[in-house]
């Protein structure tokens, strides 16, 4: 709130600037450089020009309240992004939110989870950030396929990082089948698409002996499991245009008021032969009797 006082001593720091470097630097021992000074505005967004974006915001508090905490997700795969970045971003959340920021920094390699894992200047004076981070070591190599099954986005991770060990890709893909959760399908594409080549064909291999073909779109799954979806499908069809071509001719055996006894009906639509069905629909036109529909032309010929 605005008083005399207040406006006094603003207006006496606006008129000389300077004061405010000596009161710092002399009273205080706070080391600033020396250089020109400039009265700035004093209207300013907490941001620059450019959007703050982190790759995932996530909020913990009740529905239709303030959030009483924030996380901000980062996933580094090497060391090009300035870690700065992640202090400008947990000031700028902290500022629009108003409730205490983590930062997790999710890294595959060692190397990078190493160099992210130092605290980080902000270069604002007594702002240090520290980030936690999940580097390779911090993830376990799970080979219990219940553990897996309990956890199963983790034991993704866990081959991507460990997955050059067998027993971890078998405990994965064991705890596929008893994973009731809805997205349960995506985790196989979720690991396939972390891991370096050589896990995504140690993770073919077992998946091809594996009893179980997921609905799953990687190279793999398309090759495997796309071929006995098409193959279904064709089967599918089949199937279909066979069921109605017994409908046909039980159609037309009912217009020519031919009896069908129950065995010759289950004859007739047990049968999934087209060609089949399709000359026992042209016979129907003209038979007499129902033998007529079976016999074989030469046979009704003789």
């Amino acid at each position: 709130m605005s008083s005399p006082r207040h406006d006094a001593l603003i207006n006496m720091f606006a008129d000389r600037p300077q004061l405010a470097v000596e009161i710092l630097r002399d009273f205080m021992g706070v080391d600033l450089p020396d250089t020109l000074l400039w009265v700035e505005k004093t209207t300013f967004n907490t941001r620059r020009s450019d959007d703050i974006e982190a790759d995932l915001v996530i909020t913990l508090g009740p529905p239709q309240s303030p959030p009483v905490h924030a996380i901000i997700l980062e996933i580094q795969q090497d060391k090009t992004k300035d870690a700065r970045q992640f202090a400008r971003y947990a000031a700028a959340l902290w500022l629009m939110l108003g409730c205490d920021v983590s930062v997790l920094v999710v890294c595959p390699d060692r190397v990078v989870a190493a160099h992210y894992a130092q605290p980080i200047e902000s270069g604002l004076t007594g702002y240090r950030l520290r980030p936690w981070v999940l580097g390779p070591d911090e993830i376990p190599a799970i080979v219990d396929p219940q553990e897996a099954a309990a956890h199963i986005d983790l034991a993704a991770m866990s081959v991507m990082v460990h997955g050059r060990d067998r027993k971890v890709v078998e405990a994965f893909t064991a705890a596929l089948a008893d994973v009731t959760d809805e997205h349960s399908p995506d985790y196989y594409e979720y690991a396939y698409s972390m891991s370096v080549p050589e896990i995504r064909r140690l993770m073919e291999e077992i998946m091809k002996s594996a009893s179980t073909q997921w609905p799953v779109y990687s190279p793999f799954a398309r090759e495997h499991f796309g071929r006995g979806l098409a193959q279904g499908k064709a089967e599918g069809k089949t199937e279909g245009k066979a069921e109605e071509a017994v409908r046909l001719l039980l159609l037309v055996l009912d217009a020519r008021g031919l009896d069908v006894p129950e065995d010759a009906r289950a004859q007739i639509t047990a049968c999934a032969d087209i060609a089949q069905l399709e000359a026992w629909t042209t016979r129907a036109a003209t038979a007499q009797t129902l033998q007529d529909l079976f016999d074989e032309p030469d046979a009704q010929r003789r």
